[in-house]
């Protein structure tokens, strides 16, 4: 009797141990557009987060939170668990996802969380769809790493500048019209196209953009440096007799950034979106994008494959971007979350992989993460407080993260102002039948 208490205490010594959040040392990507040492939000964050001596000199582009090989997240050192990766730990501890997780996408994490901080223009860009992205990668696994697709959501931390989607077609009808470049580069009669469908014609709308679309971006460096050119003397013409529009006062800083790049004229066919602090945007497969500036929280299935086109030096590949485009026409959704309970806001994107709670927690304030039956990660960027379930409790503080796994409720007081994200199942996935 006296053995089998031991036993059994032991083994729920070893549950409890199995089920308590789990603090992660992150990986940080230093990509060139990426702002410059301290001025970047995923520098500080990284220097609270990581116990190496922090180079601030250098650009800190994205933080990544999760278990992508291109840029693991560790369990802090604890025992034996020094130096094991999370995507490791995990498939050693496969309960911790919850079942119906494990029985969907298999015994690793199905989204990637992600600081950015940027302080110039990404490419010109579009991530794959399933299908596309096994083509992809089995073809040029140099290039496309994996085999997923890469939906995700960026939530604004700071008002966050963005290209995003085709521009509606009276727009486009009108940009047309007022940049003489754009017909020089595609020929008239492809420009005129677009003067002679109604919107309400969905097909011929597509067809139209694609030809256009692909003609611009296809054009050839001699040709592209001669019409940037062209537009830039002519745009700083035009601006000592009128003011500019927002999206010519952009091409002109893009310009600056990427000279004699395609993706400067190409602007003017994406919707210009600007976030303010707690808006996000998402994003499907085959949607095309360029982040510009400012600071946000991503999401995304658990992915690094990106097509580019254009305002980089990375390696293009237009004609893939090119073909496999939607076309569709239209400003895009912008999600400024649901309150679910007090100072928890939620963020639903229609994707199962993923979804992301703010929790805005003032000094002395308390409130609940209900269990849910899935894996979460959680970032403080900003304040500090204490969070505890009850398997453990831990003092936590701007730069932490944690795992946390399946079915854990956790109860969360501040001792001063208190900033935290959630990232997590789609509960509408977990909710379903």
């Amino acid at each position: 009797m006296e053995i089998a208490t031991v036993v059994k205490a032991n083994g729920g010594c070893e549950a409890d141990r199995r089920r308590r959040l789990r603090r992660l040392r992150c990986s940080v990507k230093d990509y060139a557009w990426g702002k410059i040492g301290s001025d970047s939000l995923v520098y500080r964050v990284y220097a609270a987060n990581s116990d190496q001596p922090i180079d601030s000199t250098r650009p800190y582009a994205e933080l990544w939170m999760g278990t992508h090989e291109s840029g693991p997240s560790y369990l802090e050192d604890d025992d034996a668990d020094g130096g094991v990766t999370l995507r490791s730990w995990i498939a050693e501890n496969p309960e911790a996802l919850g079942d119906r997780v494990l029985e969907k996408w298999g015994c690793d994490l199905p989204f990637l969380f992600k600081v950015l901080s940027v302080g110039r223009a990404l490419s010109i860009q579009s991530h794959p769809d399933k299908v596309l992205a096994k083509k992809l990668h089995k073809a040029h696994p140099n290039l496309y790493k994996d085999d997923n697709h890469k939906p995700e959501m960026a939530l604004a931390y700071t008002q966050f500048e963005a290209l995003c989607g085709f521009i509606p077609l009276q727009e486009l009808k009108s940009v047309i019209r007022a940049i003489p470049e754009i017909e020089e580069l595609v020929g008239s009669e492809e420009a005129n196209q677009v003067f002679c469908i109604s919107e309400h014609d969905e097909e011929k709308v597509k067809s139209a953009v694609r030809t256009i679309f692909t003609l611009l971006m296809s054009a050839g460096p001699d040709t592209t440096k001669q019409i940037v050119s062209k537009l830039k003397h002519r745009l700083h013409m035009e601006s000592q007799e009128r003011h500019l529009t927002d999206k010519e006062r952009l091409v002109l800083k893009l310009e600056k950034q990427y000279p004699d790049d395609i993706g400067v004229i190409s602007a003017f066919f994406f919707n210009y979106v600007k976030l303010n602090p707690g808006e996000a945007l998402y994003l499907g497969a085959n949607e095309p994008h360029a982040y510009l500036f400012g600071e946000c929280i991503e999401v995304m299935a658990t992915s690094d494959n990106v097509v580019r086109a254009g305002l980089t030096s990375k390696p293009l590949d237009i004609q893939t971007l090119c073909s496999m485009l939607s076309y569709k026409l239209g400003f895009p959704e912008i999600l400024k979350g649901s309150r679910i309970r007090p100072y928890i806001t939620r963020y639903l994107p229609p994707f199962e992989e993923f979804e992301v709670d703010l929790c805005d927690l003032p000094c002395g304030a308390s409130t609940v993460f209900p269990s849910v039956p899935g894996p979460s990660l959680l970032l403080v960027l900003q304040g500090e407080g204490r969070m505890s379930t009850d398997a453990s409790a831990d003092e936590i503080s701007m730069g932490d993260v944690l795992f946390v796994p399946a079915d854990t409720e956790i109860h969360l007081k501040s001792s001063s102002d208190l900033k935290l994200y959630r990232a997590g199942i789609n509960s509408r996935f977990l909710d379903s039948p």
